[in-house]
């Protein structure tokens, strides 16, 4: 299977994401589909044998909306306009540049000399729209090719739509208090209607445009109820040329000026939700220094290659991934971890693109590029979470099918009800008696004011929001903090968890030996243990000989020549030192040798009692002292262990050690339960009995062993300092690499649960209320546009509330 995500153009509302979504489905070779509305994105995984992006494509174009592949994004950038000099010079080079094949869309601001141009970079180039300026008498620059944010485009067409209607709506508002209040104005209704087509057919062109393309396709959305609402009271205004109605332009153009205002603050509110990526994306390195041939060279990042030497000084991005050939310094990587400190990074180590090299120069040797690099893989995770859904949104979807189409009957069902049932109607508006309750006018105009208000007041857009606001904001959040959450519906599920079970080597521990006590003999000293041990173990290869080098390193031992080395497998190493017989190794080495450790005994099953590996130095048949080995813990295992017993989750522990072991180390972090001697390919049943005991189980690990019990789990937790496999098959991944990071994603995942359930409370709520209330005529059109666009809002505005949710471990 492959996946591919497409951006698309022409939503409004939770409906056309439906629609898309159905479409998608039935594509012949499709396996699934997320369709993200305020991400405007499609996350689509097929057959590559069967469908190809053009046929998905095809597929979302026969459904009235055209799709792009996210790797070929749009770009936007802005041009420096010569030799305006009015609004119609402006108009003139906007259209000339809208006219070209590629142009998206173009705004020409007059008062700033300034062109924003959407487009796509494979169909022209700027010297394509160079040309086509020059050749209407103008003149244009891309002196830095400034590359324009796509949100603040769409928040800036909003921002003028709503003006345009704002403006035309407040002049009829203040022409009809003059007309009612004060003086009739003669010909009023003739100049409300010319005032009114700005907001109406101008402004609110867009709408009808959609709502048109819906129809086309024989169904129907938000735009639809918004078109009906303000049209046919314009319409019907219309008969005031020929008979003596009540006019409805006024209602017409507020109720057009009040969609375009919701519009606005919406669009604005989503910019806000996908601040995540637009920052992420800013992170992205532009430049790079290169070494070549002994010469620096600057070159665009997007030219790099494996194997490139990059040359990073003082206070610079590092431009990719890389390696540390040479140098030294401290980098800050807290855009990647969410670790405040910076960490020291030297010859050998691994450096990750965008972060910021404090101290000294590097020279990396580049490792990735592209999408392969870490920044890249994150924001695929992020896009990818914001466009999964959450079980509990299936019936939210399900709903919003058949909402629209079911407000328009509703709607239908209200002027029918009016027209059979008048004194029912009058009589319950005369009861609650609203301040814009009007009975004495015609019954038709009663009829006229609930169906529009039935259809304006309907919202799906709040239900189609309510899901994919709060997940953009929360994996946002748990991005900046170094938690990736790859799966939407792991959050839905974290909140259900039971147990949690942990790997230790790598999770619980460092993953790396270190000697934690050295002990000589009453004859000897620490340094000549050290000595000795470290000097027969350089010429091991047993996983705790680097242990004990490191220590003797540390410790400013300096090792000695060994002759006639020889390695006892599964007990030990001896050699000559000088005129020494060294022997290292455990009890058994030593039996076989027939040398007396007893001195030692008691000291040793303390250690071992303690999961320390005990390591006896001899020289010459006689034991100078032991070295204990452990893995040790990471130092916020206690802690981050303690914190998650105290919310209610148990913990668990699986390891390949013994128990013996195993157990010491789970007392020693505070672990309730022990899973011992597990062999690597037995996690996945170890994974199964949890669950048949407990219920729903999630999973902490970081190795190639612990993928597949990853995803055996309910929920898949991937320490990020891992292997690339095991957070491939984790739902959430901890860059940092630390446990308290896990007590934080818990609560990321239900801070970000518990926000799209008050989403959908809110939402559902909003309609369960407003609909009957507009039915009834309770509620005047007008209140119901503003109501309407409130309740979108709403739903962003919580959701955004996320930001300020604290899920740091205390």
């Amino acid at each position: 299977m492959k996946e591919t995500v497409l951006e698309i153009e022409g939503m409004t509302c939770a409906s056309c994401a439906k629609r898309i979504e159905d479409a998608l489905k039935k594509t012949e070779g499709v396996s699934s589909v997320n369709v993200s509305l305020p991400a405007e994105k499609a996350f689509i995984e097929y057959d590559p044998d069967i469908a190809d992006t053009a046929s998905l494509i095809r597929a979302i174009e026969n459904t009235g909306y055209s799709a792009t592949p996210a790797d070929q994004r749009t770009r936007v950038i802005t041009a420096n306009i010569y030799d305006m000099t009015c609004a119609s010079c402006a108009k003139r080079v906007e259209n000339a540049l809208s006219s070209l094949s590629g142009v998206h869309e173009a705004n020409v601001n007059f008062a700033a000399s300034k062109a924003t141009i959407s487009y796509d970079p494979s169909a022209l180039t700027t010297d394509d729209m160079k040309r086509v300026v020059e050749d209407i008498e103008y003149s244009m620059s891309f002196e830095e090719e400034e590359e324009a944010d796509p949100e603040q485009l769409k928040i800036s067409k909003a921002a003028r739509k709503m003006w345009i209607a704002a403006s035309s709506a407040s002049v009829i508002m203040v022409l009809m208090t003059i007309h009612m209040f004060f003086v009739p104005i003669p010909g009023y209704f003739f100049i409300t209607a010319i005032i009114a087509i700005p907001s109406v057919f101008i402004a609110g062109a867009d709408t009808h445009r959609a709502t048109w393309k819906a129809l086309r396709h024989g169904t129907a959305n938000m735009d639809t109820l918004i078109t009906m609402g303000s049209l046919i009271p314009y319409f019907l205004s219309m008969l005031g040329f020929w008979f003596p109605v009540t006019t409805f332009v006024e209602m017409a153009a507020t109720i057009m000026a009040l969609h375009l205002v919701g519009r606005y603050l919406e669009t604005k509110a989503k910019g806000r939700a996908s601040q995540a990526i637009k920052k992420l994306i800013a992170m992205e390195a532009k430049n790079a220094r290169i070494i070549e041939d002994g010469d620096e060279k600057e070159v665009p990042v997007k030219e790099l290659k494996i194997g490139d030497v990059m040359l990073i000084k003082p206070g610079e991005k590092i431009p990719t991934d890389g390696v540390v050939v040479s140098g030294s310094s401290t980098v800050d990587e807290s855009m990647a971890t969410g670790e405040s400190m910076p960490v020291e990074r030297g010859e050998g180590d691994e450096v990750i693109g965008s972060t910021i090299n404090q101290q000294g120069s590097l020279r990396v040797r580049v490792t990735k590029v592209g999408k392969d690099t870490f920044l890249s893989q994150v924001i695929s995770m992020v896009e990818q979470a914001q466009g999964s859904k959450v079980p509990i949104q299936e019936f939210a979807d399900k709903v919003t099918g058949y909402f629209v189409p079911a407000v328009i009957i509703i709607a239908v069902a209200a002027s029918i009800s009016w027209m059979l049932f008048p004194e029912f109607h009058i009589s319950i508006v005369e009861y609650f008696s609203f301040p814009w309750s009007n009975t004495d006018v015609p019954l038709f105009t009663l009829a006229i004011l609930a169906t529009t208000a039935v259809l304006v007041i309907s919202c799906p857009c709040a239900l189609g929001l309510a899901t994919p606001t709060a997940l953009m904001v929360g994996s946002g959040r748990g991005a900046e903090r170094g938690i990736l959450i790859r799966s939407g519906e792991a959050i839905q599920t974290m909140k259900d968890v039971k147990v949690i079970a942990f790997d230790k080597t790598g999770t619980i521990t460092q993953g790396r030996p270190q000697v934690t006590d050295v002990l000589p003999s009453d004859s000897s000293s620490s340094e000549e243990v050290l000595l000795y041990a470290a000097s027969l173990e350089s010429v091991s290869e047993h996983p705790l000989a680097s242990a004990i080098m490191q220590k003797a390193e540390e410790s400013g031992v300096s090792r000695k020549e060994v002759q006639d080395f020889e390695s006892i497998t599964g007990k030990g190493v001896k050699g000559h030192i000088g005129d020494h017989e060294i022997i290292v190794g455990n009890r058994k080495i030593l039996s076989m040798f027939n040398v007396d450790y007893q001195e030692f005994a008691d000291r040793m099953d303390e250690l071992e009692q303690a999961a320390r590996t005990v390591v006896l130095v001899v020289m010459d048949g006689k034991v100078i002292g032991i070295l204990a080995i452990a893995d040790t813990l990471k130092e916020d295992s206690v802690h981050a262990i303690k914190a998650i017993e105290n919310i209610g989750i148990k913990t668990a522990m699986i390891t390949g050690d013994n128990r013996k072991t195993a157990e010491a180390v789970a007392e020693m972090v505070g672990i309730s339960h022990v899973i011992s001697d597990v062999l690597p390919g037995g996690k996945v049943d170890e994974i199964k009995k949890l669950q048949s005991e407990y219920g729903m189980v999630a999973m902490v690990g970081d190795g190639i062993n612990d993928a597949p019990a990853l995803k055996q789990a309910n929920v898949g937790i991937a320490i990020g300092t891992g292997t690339d496999i095991a957070i491939e098959s984790a739902d959430i991944t901890l860059v940092r690499g630390d446990l308290k990071s896990v007590v934080s994603a818990i609560k990321l995942s239900r801070s970000t649960f518990r926000k799209i359930k008050e989403n959908y409370f809110w939402a559902w709520i909003y309609n369960a209320v407003a609909i009957p209330a507009a039915f009834l005529g309770l509620l005047h059109p007008m209140i119901g546009a503003a109501a309407m666009a409130i309740s979108s809002l709403t739903v962003v505005l919580n959701s955004l509330r996320l930001k300020r949710t604290d899920i740091d471990l205390d």
